[in-house]
């Protein structure tokens, strides 16, 4: 975008925006997403940019402005110039990309070469009666639209491998472990820290899940799982003899997006060296530390 279409933008969301009270009663200036939209046709591009110069400019748009006590409109811009990768789109990944579009993460990878099937119907958001039988990456494209059309999702309907995991983590600045095997999550885990970006990790079983964020140069994945060669390659997933109940997906995903967002904007006490073990049937939780020199980056 040149710069005249820059002041052209900014000018015309200006003249769009109104000046409303908050719910807690404080004046804002807000644009709703019909006048963005609107905006983005007179100016000829799209609505993610038209919120970014609203953002800029301190206006609010109204889908985000219940993130105000929380973030400023700079945090806010922030994390719509920021993209993750998440990686497996079902318990935890249909979760994960939901909770980021709605918080307004800009650009959001997501990856799995599986269909939905009947048995996902309990705990995953993206599998509806109407998405059986479509890959769960596709499916969660066009559900991601219709949450926040001004988020740029891009679908990998294939399995990360170290052959694609360049092209798939490409542009992301964190990524979400939403796998269901170690095998694949050091996979994963060796190409984030080869692409220099924060992981951040869940595993779930049952009513129990564990969560922590690896950076580049941290003790990683082998920490709690030893070496990729020390792993038995047809032993079934802690989730499959455990079962999992919708809550626990939802609860630790909710806990990744999190992450991410302290991750994003810099801000927040990082699970970083540590793990934190969440029980919910007896509402426990708990940290485990490691030992490891933070990155100084």
């Amino acid at each position: 975008m040149n710069p005249h279409t820059d002041s052209r933008l900014g000018r015309t969301v200006a003249e769009m925006a109104e000046k409303i009270n908050d719910p807690a009663k404080r004046p804002v200036r807000v644009i709703s997403e019909a006048r963005a939209q609107k905006a983005a046709d007179l100016c000829q591009t799209g609505l993610a940019q038209v919120y970014m110069a609203a953002l800029e400019a301190g206006i609010w748009p109204v889908r985000y402005m219940r993130n105000a006590a929380s973030l400023s409109t700079q945090e806010q811009l922030k994390l719509a110039k920021s993209g993750i990768a998440v990686i497996g789109a079902g318990g935890l990944g249909g979760h994960i990309a939901a909770g980021a579009a709605r918080t307004g993460i800009g650009k959001i990878t997501i990856a799995d070469p599986d269909a939905f099937a009947e048995s996902n119907l309990n705990r995953q958001a993206m599998c509806f009666s109407e998405t059986l039988g479509t890959n769960k990456a596709e499916a969660a494209k066009s559900i991601l639209a219709a949450i926040n059309p001004a988020v740029d999702v891009r679908a990998f309907t294939v399995a990360m491998d170290r052959q694609n995991a360049e092209e798939i983590l490409e542009g992301a600045d964190a990524a979400a472990d939403a796998l269901d095997s170690v095998a694949a999550r050091l996979t994963l885990a060796a190409a984030c820290r080869q692409a220099g970006i924060p992981l951040v990790h869940a595993a779930i079983a049952g009513f129990e899940g564990q969560i922590m964020t690896v950076f580049p140069r941290d003790p990683g994945l082998e920490t709690l799982y030893g070496k990729p060669d020390q792993q038995g390659a047809s032993d079934p997933a802690p989730e499959a003899m455990m079962g999992v109940p919708g809550v626990t997906p939802a609860l630790m995903a909710t806990l990744q997006v999190m992450e991410i967002i302290k991750v994003l904007l810099g801000r927040g006490r990082v699970l970083r060296n540590r793990m934190l073990y969440v029980d919910l049937e007896n509402a426990g939780f708990q940290e485990f530390s490691f030992n490891g020199e933070p990155d100084p980056s």
